[in-house]
């Protein structure tokens, strides 16, 4: 804890009880967003919101406060990102995220360990996340929205997937993995879309830059799970006093 006492609370959240494996593997996911950025820079605000959202995760990853900070600004540019891309439920759930960050930052302020559920639990919980999924599918169905089968597991998965991240349990990540795969191929028919000209309803910079996230995302979620199962996450990670 000699570090911790050293220096102030900033430095211990950013820099502090990191493996060589962690920081090479985030260093790689943010170059990606910039990346994309570069092979087509028709959105900006999309490479902020790939950066933000990157380092928002992988923070919630190691369990630290600091996630939330990166979290406003992913979501305020995800906003708007889904806005013009007429992702309606990405852009109600974004609404939410922003809604939930002082939430989280506060439960997370005064809870150091994270939880499980038991197995009974976990089978209802994933089987009620199932059927919100049909009712967000025939919801955004009636309002017209993009590829809706895909756009409902944001707007009702990735609800209870953020209630239970700022909860700390542990299966947020397993509905992450679910909400991460579902949008790597949303944003994924959306790129291909803009590409071939059968859309010109957002940009193709920023809907790479999404696929670039979510795969981001994708792979953290599946890391953290294992994170969080082995309790490393308690704590913040080790940057808690």
């Amino acid at each position: 804890m000699e570090t911790e006492k050293q220096h102030g609370w900033w430095f211990n959240q950013l820099f502090t009880h990191w493996k060589p494996f962690e920081i090479t593997y985030v260093t790689i996911l943010v170059l990606i967003q910039i990346g994309v950025y570069f092979i087509a820079p028709d959105s900006w605000i999309g490479m902020v919101s790939g950066v933000a959202g990157t380092l928002c995760l992988v923070y919630g990853m190691k369990g630290r406060k600091i996630s939330f900070i990166f979290g406003i600004i992913q979501c305020l540019a995800m906003t708007y990102v889904a806005w013009i891309s007429h992702a309606y439920g990405s852009f109600a759930m974004d609404i939410f995220y922003v809604i939930s960050q002082p939430i989280g930052w506060f439960m997370w302020g005064h809870d150091e360990a994270t939880h499980t559920f038991k197995a009974e639990t976990r089978r209802w919980l994933f089987i009620g996340a199932f059927i919100a999924w049909l009712i967000g599918w025939w919801v955004l169905s009636m309002l017209h929205g993009q590829l809706p089968y895909f756009d409902a597991i944001n707007l009702v998965v990735s609800v209870i997937a953020q209630i239970l991240y700022i909860l700390k349990y542990q299966e947020n990540w397993s509905l992450w993995i679910v909400v991460n795969s579902a949008n790597i191929i949303y944003w994924g028919i959306l790129s291909v879309q803009t590409v071939m000209g059968i859309t010109t309803i957002g940009t193709l910079g920023a809907n790479l830059s999404q696929v670039a996230l979510q795969a981001a995302l994708l792979f953290n979620s599946l890391y953290a799970t294992k994170v969080w199962a082995r309790g490393e996450a308690n704590n913040e990670g080790g940057a808690g006093k």
